[in-house]
C-alpha cells in the first residue's frame, strides 16, 4: 500500500507539473528555468521536501562552459580571474605555450583557483598542416610547461582553428575540445556583439569560445555570467561537459 501511495503522489506531482507548465508557457516572459522552478514549487506543496529532492534530480539546472584561448595575458587574465573569483565561477583556460614565459605565477594562480587548464599548442599552429612528429612536439612542449608549474599534466587540448586530424589521437594521449558557440570576440572586440551571439545560440550544454587577451572579452564574460546565472545556468569546466 505504501508503494501505491508514492505512485499516487508522484502521479499527482506530474499532473500538477504538466498543468503548471501548460499555464506558464502562455507567458512568454518566463524562462525555461522559471518553469522548472514552478514544478519544484508544486512538488514542495504536494509532497514535502523528500519528494522535492526526487523532482530536482530530474530537473537539473542547464549547464554551460566558458572557455578562454590564447592566454595567459599579463594584462587581462588577472582581471578575468578577479571577476571569476568574485562570482564563484570556474572556467577553462587553453594556454598557448609561448605565452607562458613571464606569466608563470599567473598559470599557477589559474590552477590554484580551481580552473581547468588545457593545451592550445606552443605556437598557436594549425595541427592538420604539420607532420605528426611536429604536431606532437608542439603539444608536448606546452603540456610539459604546464605540468612543471602546476603539477597537473593537462588532459584536454583545444586545437587552434578547430583543426584536428583523427590520427593525432594516436600520437598524443589527450582529448580534443571544440566549441558550440563561437563569440568571435577576437574579431569584433565589441561587447554588445559578443553578448548577442551568446544570447542567440546558448543552450544547455553549450561550450562558449572566448579569449582572455582583450578587455572587451573580459567585460563580456562578466555580463554573460551575470545574465545566464539569473536565467538559472550553472557554469562548469569542460571536463564536466564531455562524455569521454
Amino acid at each position: 500500500m505504501k508503494k501505491n501511495g508514492w505512485q499516487i503522489a508522484a502521479a499527482g506531482i506530474l499532473t500538477a507539473g504538466i498543468l503548471i507548465f501548460a499555464a506558464a508557457i502562455k507567458s512568454p516572459q518566463k524562462t525555461t528555468w522559471q518553469l522548472k522552478e514552478s514544478v519544484k514549487a508544486a512538488a514542495r506543496v504536494m509532497a514535502g521536501e523528500g519528494m522535492l529532492r526526487l523532482v530536482e534530480d530530474s530537473l537539473e539546472k542547464p549547464r554551460v562552459a566558458l572557455t578562454f584561448d590564447d592566454g595567459p595575458s599579463k594584462k587581462y587574465t588577472p582581471m578575468l580571474l578577479d571577476g571569476l573569483k568574485e562570482r564563484g565561477i570556474q572556467a577553462s583556460f587553453f594556454l598557448t605555450g609561448k605565452n607562458i614565459e613571464g606569466n608563470e605565477e599567473l598559470v599557477k594562480r589559474i590552477s590554484e583557483e580551481g580552473h581547468l587548464i588545457g593545451n592550445h599548442t606552443y605556437n598557436h599552429v594549425q595541427l592538420s598542416k604539420l607532420s605528426a612528429a611536429k604536431a606532437k612536439e608542439e603539444i608536448e612542449k606546452t603540456s610539459n610547461e604546464i605540468y612543471e608549474l602546476t603539477g597537473v599534466y593537462p588532459l584536454y587540448l583545444r586545437p587552434p582553428f578547430g583543426s584536428w586530424r583523427k590520427d593525432m589521437e594516436l600520437c598524443v594521449n589527450m582529448f580534443p575540445v571544440f566549441w558550440t558557440v563561437d563569440t568571435l570576440d577576437w574579431e569584433s572586440k565589441n561587447v554588445d556583439s559578443i553578448l548577442q551571439i551568446v544570447d542567440n545560440q546558448v543552450e544547455d550544454g553549450s561550450i562558449i569560445l572566448m579569449h582572455d587577451g582583450y578587455e572587451t572579452s573580459v567585460e563580456a564574460a562578466f555580463q554573460i555570467i551575470d545574465k545566464l546565472s539569473d536565467e538559472g545556468y550553472d557554469f562548469v569546466t569542460v571536463d564536466r561537459m564531455l562524455v569521454l
